[in-house]
């Protein structure tokens, strides 16, 4: 592990059933830059959490499942404890090539961003042939498209699964008052704007795989319709209308 106190970096892994993937992403994180390795088991039902401690990572369990979003924020409490410089989430699910840390970490330690994420949305053809499944590309594209517009950026996706965040994002942005469930990144993403924190984006490749997570219809429709609703949160804040809770004060 990196020994450079000045740029600690510290790795957070929301899981729920990652035992048959957990193992392949953890082996492409680059161990010479990252300090500690952070899995939170949201209550899974196969054998993440023995998985995760074999790997001899830092492991937190949930006795119930609290949601994607729930679990983030306890990957985030525990990291900040730890007074990190950076904080990368990353999905064990293997979808994110975690042998790219290096360069999206990069630019924030360079005080050029505080908020990277990479993009699996380079070319069509390449998202596809990497496994995507075209509905979801199609939605990916068509939300991109609507939410650039009414945010004023120009981000390729904003559903990625691997993202990081330097320690003054995480303390300043009131992620603590998000949802539990799947749209806590797009809320974490219109906070960032609005309190306007720099956020810039890498491509990595798309990798999609049979065991892999995926949202399901009725999850994934209820997704869409909350992240809409993010969206017209943002215009009201930004109207002086009305403040959401996710907004920093």
């Amino acid at each position: 592990m990196s020994k450079n106190k000045k740029n600690k970096i510290i790795v957070v892994m929301p899981a729920y059933n990652a035992e048959k993937t957990l193992g392949k992403t953890y082996r492409d994180i680059p161990k010479d830059l990252v300090d500690e390795i952070i899995l939170v088991d949201d209550g899974s039902r196969d054998k993440t959490f023995a998985v995760a401690n074999r790997l001899k990572l830092t492991v937190f369990k949930h006795p119930n499942n609290l949601g994607y979003g729930g679990n983030q924020k306890t990957c985030y409490w525990e990291a900040i404890k730890r007074n990190p410089k950076i904080v990368v989430m990353l999905h064990p699910d293997y979808q994110y090539d975690s042998s790219l840390l290096g360069e999206l970490v990069r630019p924030i330690i360079d005080r050029r961003y505080d908020y990277m994420f990479g993009s699996r949305i380079r070319t069509r053809q390449e998202t596809l042939s990497g496994g995507m499944p075209f509905h979801k590309y199609f939605f990916n594209r068509l939300y991109t498209l609507f939410a650039n517009a009414i945010l004023g950026v120009n981000f390729s996706e904003h559903m990625s699964g691997l993202r990081a965040y330097s320690f003054r994002t995480l303390k300043r942005i009131p992620f603590q008052r998000f949802s539990n469930d799947f749209i806590f990144d797009q809320q974490f993403t219109v906070s960032a704007i609005a309190a306007g924190l720099k956020i810039g984006e890498i491509p990595i490749p798309t990798r999609y795989y049979e065991e892999s997570s995926s949202i399901h219809f009725l999850p994934g429709l209820k997704f869409g319709l909350g992240s809409l609703w993010v969206l017209l949160l943002f215009v009201l804040y930004r109207l002086n209308l009305f403040r959401s809770k996710i907004f920093a004060r």
